[in-house]
């Protein structure tokens, strides 16, 4: 088997059986077909992949530093060739895995972007529906910052899932995880009035996608970051102005305000505690700036 079959086989898996989201797919196809070309490239020759040995996969990590790419670009690229090469092992289509001494690189966590209390009440109160496209566009903003979804699986939210008797959605998450978030008042009225408004896009019939774009189409991700960014460019200075922003945001209120971190957690549809732990730094380092700037001793 050649790699390129290989590859075509491991894609299904991750497709089928594993039902890994579309972002996490694109990457594994993006990385294996640079790790390919490279190896056509060095080698001349199109490989077996029973030829490949773990030589092959630290020239390429020594061409992804050739790149200038960041621990985390090049950790993502490794991940995506140790599934692959793991699951070819596993499924016996090679002897050896000659990534299974392949160390990644340590990324240090990166401490997320959030709105202050001010920022984001300043957008929701300064928001007014004028029209169908406000209306959505504060929906969203609501949404976001009044559950924690992520935009992708907001965007797959259906018309009939919010109605006014509403006070929990149920969610698909990473791995098509299944949580369900409760969701405020504020979040569902604003969802209630754009669907009030809704029916007035064209083609707005033709799909049963809460969310759609000015020409009826499900809202893409794309169109969803550019709507949220372009809002939150006017009202906050955070370095990050997208939709998982507005995530962080809530998480980090929540934990400001005394809830507890697995639930937070549970509500993020976060697998290990270790990834909502971040938010407890965020809000250590809120109590010390308070401490230093009130406390006479400080």
């Amino acid at each position: 088997m050649n790699i390129n079959e290989a590859i075509e086989h491991f894609i299904k898996y991750c497709k089928n059986e594993k039902t890994f989201s579309q972002n996490t797919i694109t990457t594994y196809i993006i990385s294996l077909k640079q790790f390919n070309n490279l190896l056509k490239t060095e080698v001349e020759k199109d490989l077996n992949i029973n030829e490949i040995q773990s030589i092959h996969i630290k020239r390429f990590i020594s061409f992804l530093h050739y790149q200038n790419l960041s621990k985390k670009s090049i950790k993502l690229k490794l991940s995506a060739l140790k599934s692959f090469f793991k699951y070819l092992f596993k499924n016996e289509f090679i002897p050896t895995n000659p990534a299974s001494t392949i160390v990644l690189p340590k990324v240090e966590k990166q401490v997320p972007s959030f709105l202050t209390n001010d920022e984001i009440n300043k957008i929701l109160e300064t928001s007014r529906p004028n029209d169908p496209l406000q209306a959505r566009n504060i929906a969203l903003i609501e949404l976001l910052y009044g559950t924690g979804l992520r935009i992708s699986e907001a965007l797959q939210l259906k018309i009939s899932d919010i109605t006014e008797k509403t006070v929990s959605i149920k969610v698909f998450g990473k791995g098509k995880k299944e949580r369900i978030v409760p969701i405020g008042t504020k979040a569902k009225i604003a969802i209630i009035n754009f669907l009030k408004e809704r029916n007035k896009l064209p083609n707005s019939n033709k799909t049963n996608k809460l969310f759609i774009s000015k020409s009826g189409k499900p809202l893409s991700s794309a169109d969803a970051y550019r709507i949220v960014n372009s809002i939150l460019k006017k009202h906050t200075s955070a370095p990050q102005k997208s939709p998982h922003t507005l995530r962080h945001t809530f998480a980090t209120h929540l934990l400001d305000r005394g809830a507890d971190i697995r639930s937070v957690g549970e509500m993020l549809g976060h697998s290990s505690l270790s990834s909502t732990q971040i938010y407890t730094h965020l809000s250590i380092q809120k109590i010390l700036e308070e401490y230093r700037k009130s406390h006479p001793k400080a």
